[in-house]
């Protein structure tokens, strides 16, 4: 993590310890949803960060407010009528791009646009549909132009995250007006082979960091730019041999210009008698840290999207 370590030492990375909340499930499915829909007893319908989306471009002007980078759309940008691009690979991102002539594309998408249009009005599923292609379509046509008026010199490593955090970076540089980029990196969850694994994931996702960061300093672009990252939950403390299973409290990091760099929460005790059923017991609410992200740096109100009112931590530079 040598990458990440040396932007915490310039003041760029702060880091929240004991992020969590009550009564850990232990499960990805359910840890996942409580995260992403602040939703923690109940089934949430809608994602925090659909509701951050909706605050910022409440008439929808923009199609592409947030982008979500991966083959399916997360979570915690899933609204009702909010529109969300979701990007696989940005150089071959858009509709029917093995269709050949241009002119032919052309007058194909042109039919799609007549398909599309009449659905508006005559019920809510085609409503649905039907505004969720148009938005498709002008999305599309959008970030069409992102990787040809795109230029680095900055050479992303060959990794997932690498090819990801590149995209968001072509996108974010071409000033179409995103807010919000989504992504994951997986293959944390270590049952067994832990400390390998993690020193091998922890490499990828600190270069690709770095990588993204210098992407954007060198366009003058890294000052309007924060970064989160969480996991659904923390690990148990004792190993099970080879690695440990699911916890409950965890820590978080916030990384950017714009980041009050240093550690904020109190690490969780280790103690055997004040652990729960042998996990670490969350100091700190992950809705609190949200609010924290809303507030402090989207400059929204954080009550309707995080569910309450919870103290944050002062992360975020003013």
């Amino acid at each position: 993590m040598a990458p990440i370590q040396k932007m915490y030492q310039d003041g760029d990375v702060a880091i929240i310890h004991g992020v969590g909340y009550e009564n850990s499930p232990r499960s990805h499915f359910r840890s996942m949803d409580i995260w992403h829909t602040c939703e923690p007893d109940t089934l949430g319908t809608e994602g925090w960060l659909a509701r951050v989306i909706r605050d910022i471009d409440p008439h929808k002007e923009n199609v592409i407010t947030a982008v979500s980078m991966g083959p399916a759309l997360f979570r915690a940008l899933v609204g009702p009528g909010i529109p969300v691009a979701t990007v696989e690979n940005i150089d071959s991102y858009g509709m029917l791009t093995g269709l050949t002539p241009e002119e032919k594309l052309s007058r194909v998408l042109s039919r799609y646009r007549r398909m599309y249009s009449p659905a508006i009005g005559t019920g809510p599923v085609m409503d649905y549909l039907g505004q969720t292609g148009l938005d498709a379509l002008e999305g599309a046509d959008i970030l069409s132009a992102a990787p040809a008026n795109y230029s680095s010199n900055i050479e992303y490593a060959d990794t997932s995250v690498g090819k990801k955090l590149k995209g968001i970076a072509q996108i974010h540089l071409a000033g179409l007006g995103s807010r919000i980029f989504y992504l994951d990196h997986s293959g944390f969850d270590t049952h067994a082979d832990q400390v390998a694994t993690h020193a091998r994931l922890w490499g990828e996702v600190s270069t690709a960091i770095r990588d993204f960061f210098d992407d954007l300093a060198s366009h003058n672009a890294a000052d309007n730019v924060v970064m989160f990252l969480f996991s659904e939950f923390g690990r148990r403390v004792h190993d099970n041999g080879g690695g440990t299973d699911h916890g409950a409290g965890g820590v978080c990091l916030a990384i950017g210009k714009g980041v009050k760099g240093g550690q904020y929460g109190e690490y969780p005790s280790t103690r055997p008698s004040d652990l729960d059923q042998g996990d670490l017991i969350p100091a700190t609410d992950f809705r609190s840290v949200y609010t924290t992200l809303v507030e402090d740096w989207m400059g929204l109100d954080a009550v309707s999207v995080v569910g309450g009112n919870f103290e944050k931590p002062e992360f975020i530079l003013k």
